[in-house]
């Protein structure tokens, strides 16, 4: 099976060449230009169609829509191509997580830094792993708050990784590593926290049920595992709704 980017590629390239297979012609036995602002439109009508036919998320359905015709409107603005590099090596750098594995950069707010504090303060001393840990906005005030506990946070994202690495500096109960976080082992933690993204979820449960020992807590932030219901849900006072989904091993 391809995987999601190239789906998604897949669906506005075959957008395109039904557009295309139509106007070309029309307009080639016409002896007229191709109206490219009016063939992008057509473009991203075709693509936004086939995303809805195809059961698309919302998002990606307003992405297809609008991504031929902000094609012909950048390409239109004689923008120099550098710009667009520097622009695709910053993205790379801090989304990369949401190019190789559906997951974009979430930052934990305050509330739910509160909230996982009071519940790893009821478990006592812990080891706790953040999977995905972006900027570290959940591993560093929590190891300020709880200093008799270690936290681990991966992240894979280069940018997001160094800015974290430099916020735990002087914490010595913080490790911080730029990894994968398929290749950590769960066995090693009493806590493991992730605020991914729907996509991933059946998969880490697999991984959470091989890996961590009977006794730990897999907490996930806004993303429940489907078909799995929680043992506890920590409803977060904060605005969007971030619960805590709870599953004890």
């Amino acid at each position: 099976m391809s995987s999601p980017p190239i789906r998604q590629l897949a669906l506005q390239g075959a957008a395109a060449i039904l557009v295309l297979s139509l106007a070309w012609p029309y307009y080639g036995l016409h002896g007229e230009a191709m109206p490219w602002r009016e063939t992008s439109l057509a473009i991203g009508g075709a693509a936004l169609l086939f995303a809805t036919l195809s059961r698309q998320p919302w998002w990606w359905r307003v992405i297809h829509a609008g991504f031929m015709p902000l094609v012909w409107y950048t390409q239109s603005l004689a923008i120099d191509p550098g710009w667009f590099l520097l622009a695709a090596i910053l993205l790379l750098l801090v989304y990369r997580g949401a190019l190789t594995g559906q997951v974009p950069l979430y930052l934990s707010n305050k509330q739910t830094v509160q909230a996982l504090a009071e519940l790893l303060a009821e478990r006592g001393a812990s080891r706790f792993l953040d999977l995905g840990a972006g900027l570290g906005s959940t591993t560093v005030p929590l190891a300020d708050a709880l200093p008799d506990s270690h936290f681990t946070g991966v992240e894979n994202a280069p940018l997001t990784w160094l800015v974290g690495r430099l916020l735990s500096v002087g914490r010595p109960n913080i490790r911080w590593r730029w990894d994968d976080l398929w290749q950590e082992n769960l066995s090693d933690y009493d806590v493991v926290y992730a605020f991914l993204s729907p996509a991933p979820m059946p998969r880490l449960w697999e991984k959470v049920r091989a890996e961590m020992k009977p006794g730990s807590l897999f907490i996930s932030n806004s993303f429940p595992v489907p078909g799995v219901v929680p043992a506890q849900v920590i409803e977060v006072a904060c605005t969007p709704p971030r619960p805590l989904y709870c599953y004890p091993l």
